[in-house]
């Protein structure tokens, strides 16, 4: 005997599973794309190593298509997220905690394009690899400009932040224009000589002043909480490492443009290009090692009070990989090899993170604790 399904069960089922997977996006927030960049930056970073061994490049290319496919999975479900949730997706934005996390969006997009020219070529070709990052580089940095606005300005006229709730996530919106800044170059041969490649670099360079000047306007505000109203609460506290963003970001966009100006523009500008990357280089990665030591004791007196995994977890990623591309840089431009053995200290800490955070970020998807609604901090 066949039994055959009622109609109407059929039908029932279909409306159900779509409302489940409808609800299961409402508290997907913006702070989602840290995973993009933080497994993007694996293959940015482990592809320019000054320590290479067998298979590092082909394994850096599989890292990057796992970023890709976790970027278009993500805009998807943040898509959904903004037409079935508008009302969440509005309370984000005027949530001081979560607005912030805007800036991740055109970070992840930037990585993950860069990561296309970097490696991604290997396997798709430099033809549709410089499409591909052109506009996911066009894409990010043009939301990166947007966030570097919109949110200070929300910050002002909308939140009401207490004094105590300064938090380094603050400087999310502002350095999303320094990883434009850091990864443009890298389309500068793909550009017409003369006026196109000058305007790349130069606008590069620009977006480098503008999120520098801004992460100093903040840092300080940054510390001051930390030295008045004592260490962050346990689930904050990696997020000490995003300031090590700004810092390695900054010093990797000046070594590109060390990199690229030569081809670029004339003496001796050229010259002042490579002066740049080593001044200005050295002192900045001296001051992101003291922070990365602060910020390390802090997590490990974090720990030992009870500090569980929560998606804040991934500070522990990108900033970190932006430490190793600055390293990198600055052991080709000074010739020093304690630079690369930093950067193959740091990139091995890098991977360890991303493996660590990975792997918790799916358990929780699959339990569905991660996507439950968040408690209130």
């Amino acid at each position: 005997m066949v039994t055959t399904a009622h109609p109407a069960a059929s039908a029932d089922a279909s409306p159900t599973a779509t409302a489940t997977r409808v609800l299961a996006v409402r508290h997907l927030g913006p702070n989602w794309y840290a995973s993009v960049m933080g497994t993007a930056i694996i293959a940015n970073a482990g592809a320019t190593l000054p320590y290479g061994f067998a298979g590092l490049r082909t394994g850096c290319t599989i890292v990057w298509a796992l970023s890709f496919l976790m970027l278009a999975v993500l805009l998807t479900a943040r898509a959904a997220h903004w037409i079935h949730h508008r009302d969440q997706a509005r309370a984000h934005l005027l949530d001081p905690a979560v607005a912030p996390f805007y800036g991740c969006l055109s970070m992840a997009l930037l990585a993950v394009g860069a990561g296309t020219l970097i490696v991604g070529e290997d396997w798709i070709g430099t033809r549709a690899a410089v499409a591909v990052d052109t506009v996911l580089f066009t894409a990010g940095t043009l939301i990166g400009l947007a966030a570097a606005v919109v949110i200070p300005y929300l910050m002002v006229v909308r939140h009401r932040i207490a004094a105590d709730q300064a938090s380094p996530v603050w400087l999310l919106p502002v350095v999303a224009p320094m990883v434009s800044a850091a990864v443009g170059p890298l389309l500068i041969p793909h550009l017409p000589a003369g006026q196109a490649q000058q305007t790349m670099l130069y606008a590069c360079f620009a977006m480098f002043g503008l999120s520098l000047l801004a992460t100093l306007v903040m840092l300080p505000v940054i510390f001051a909480r930390l030295v008045t109203a004592g260490p962050l609460p346990l689930a904050l506290t990696p997020t000490l490492f995003l300031v090590l963003g700004p810092l390695g970001q900054s010093t990797t966009a000046a070594n590109k443009f060390a990199d690229f100006a030569p081809h670029v523009v004339t003496a001796p500008l050229d010259r002042g290009f490579l002066v740049l990357a080593v001044l200005y280089g050295v002192p900045v990665m001296g001051f992101a090692l003291m922070w990365l030591a602060l910020a390390a004791a802090m997590v490990v007196r974090a720990g030992r009070r009870g500090m569980g995994f929560a998606m804040t977890w991934w500070a522990f990623t990108f900033p970190v990989g932006t430490c190793v591309t600055g390293a990198e840089g600055l052991g080709k431009h000074t010739g020093l090899a304690v630079f690369d053995w930093l950067a193959t200290a740091l990139f091995v800490f890098l991977v360890a993170a991303v493996t660590v955070a990975l792997t918790h970020t799916l358990r929780g998807v699959v339990s569905g604790r991660l996507l439950a609604t968040p408690p209130r901090m």
